[in-house]
C-alpha cells in the first residue's frame, strides 16, 4: 500500500538549495522504497545577506510561514536556516520548534517541526560523534557563532573552514565539487565526523558520500541531518542511497 507524505519547507527567500537537495534525497529514497512518496510545499521568509541583523528579522516571519504551510495540512515542517536559529543563542532551536508547532496546532493543522539547527545536533549525536570538523560558507564571526552553539550542545569543533560568502544567492551557487578539496584541508585529527556543509544553502549532496569514502570518517551536512529528522518524525526508515553514514539506515 502506497503512502504519500507532504513535507513543508520554511525557506529563506534567497535560498535555492533546500528545495533542491531535500527533495533529491527523498526522491532517491523512492528507488528503494517506491511505496513511500513525498511532495514538497514551501513558504518563504525575506533574507538576502547572511548577517545577524537580517537573520533575526527573518526569523520573525517563520511563524507566518508555519501557519501558511499548516493550511496545506503538511505531515512535517522543516525550518531551513541553521544560522538564523543559532545566532539567537544556545538552545534556541527548541524554543523555535515549540513555538512553530504551537502555531500549526492553533491553525487546526498540527505538524511536527524540524529545524536544521536541531537536526544537525541530533544527527551528530546519533552517529556517536563528540568531536567534529566543519565547513561553512559564512563570514568567520558567524562560523564562530555556530561553533559556540555546537559547544553549548556538548559537541567540540576540532577545526573549521569559513568560505566567507555573505551574499546568500552566491552561497547557493558554490560548486559542491570544491568541497572535496576543502575537506582535504580540514584538520580531522581526533574528529569523529565531518560536517561538510553547516548550512542548508551551501550545496554539498554530490560530495557527501565521496568525501566520506575519501576520509574514512562519517560525513554529514545540515541538509542530510534535516532529512534524517524528517524521516524520524514521519516514523520511516532512515535510508537514502549515497548520502553518508547518518542516512545509511543504521540509525
Amino acid at each position: 500500500m502506497s503512502q504519500n507524505y507532504r513535507v513543508g519547507l520554511i525557506v529563506p527567500s534567497s535560498n535555492t538549495t533546500m528545495e533542491t537537495e531535500i527533495p533529491a534525497m527523498l526522491q532517491a529514497r523512492q528507488q528503494i522504497k517506491p511505496e513511500e512518496t513525498f511532495t514538497f510545499h514551501s513558504a518563504r521568509m525575506r533574507m538576502q545577506q547572511v548577517n545577524p541583523e537580517e537573520l533575526k528579522k527573518m526569523d520573525v516571519e517563520s511563524d507566518r510561514c508555519a501557519v501558511e504551510l499548516s493550511d496545506a495540512r503538511c505531515d512535517v515542517l522543516a525550518y531551513a536556516c541553521l544560522v538564523a536559529i543559532m545566532c539567537q543563542g544556545p538552545g534556541y532551536h527548541e524554543i523555535s520548534e515549540e513555538r512553530l508547532e504551537k502555531a500549526t496546532a492553533e491553525n487546526g493543522g498540527p505538524a511536527p517541526i524540524v529545524s536544521s539547527a536541531g537536526a544537525l545536533i541530533e544527527g551528530i549525536k546519533t552517529i556517536g560523534a563528540k568531536k567534529v570538523s566543519i565547513i561553512t560558507p559564512y563570514m568567520k564571526p558567524l562560523t564562530n557563532t555556530v561553533i559556540e552553539y555546537l559547544n553549548a550542545a556538548g559537541i567540540e569543533v576540532i577545526d573549521s573552514i569559513s568560505l566567507e560568502v555573505a551574499d546568500n544567492l552566491e552561497v547557493g551557487r558554490l560548486d559542491p565539487e570544491n568541497l572535496i578539496g576543502h575537506a582535504d584541508r580540514l584538520n580531522i585529527t581526533g574528529a569523529d565526523a565531518v560536517v561538510l556543509s553547516a548550512c542548508v544553502q551551501m550545496p554539498s549532496l554530490p560530495a557527501i558520500q565521496r568525501v566520506e569514502d575519501r576520509l574514512g570518517l562519517p560525513v554529514l551536512s545540515a541538509g542530510v541531518a534535516t532529512v534524517y529528522k524528517i524521516l524520524k518524525q514521519l516514523d520511516l526508515k532512515t535510508d537514502v542511497p549515497n548520502a553518508g553514514h547518518l542516512l545509511s539506515g543504521k540509525f
